[in-house]
C-alpha cells in the first residue's frame, strides 16, 4: 500500500513541476521559445480549436502524427505550443492551403 503512496506523490511531484514550467517563461531545457498547456486550458490561451477538436487530434494523434505535440504526464495531457503551430503549419503545406 505505502508503495502505491509513493508512485501517486512521485506523480503529483510531476505535476506541479510541468505546472511551474507553465507559470515561467522556462519550459524545456530552459528555452523560451515553447510552452506547455494543459489540454484543458488551451482555450484560454487561443480561440482556435476548441477542445472537442483538440481531442480528436490527441485521440487520433499516432494517426495523424499530433502525438509529437502532445506530452504525458499520468494521465494529464499538456500541448506544446511552439510543436502545435509546426504542425499546423506542416499540415497546410501539405494541403496546399
Amino acid at each position: 500500500m505505502a508503495q502505491g503512496l509513493c508512485i501517486t506523490s512521485e506523480l503529483c511531484q510531476e505535476i506541479l513541476t510541468a505546472e511551474k514550467r507553465l507559470e515561467t517563461p522556462n519550459c524545456l531545457n530552459g528555452s523560451r521559445d515553447t510552452r506547455l498547456i494543459p489540454l484543458t486550458d488551451w482555450s484560454k490561451y487561443h480561440p482556435w480549436p476548441p477542445l472537442g477538436g483538440l481531442r480528436h487530434m490527441v485521440f487520433h494523434g499516432e494517426k495523424t502524427g499530433f502525438s509529437r505535440v502532445t506530452v504525458r504526464v499520468g494521465r494529464r495531457i499538456l500541448i506544446d505550443e511552439k510543436k502545435f503551430f509546426e504542425f499546423v503549419n506542416e499540415m497546410n503545406a501539405k494541403t496546399g492551403s
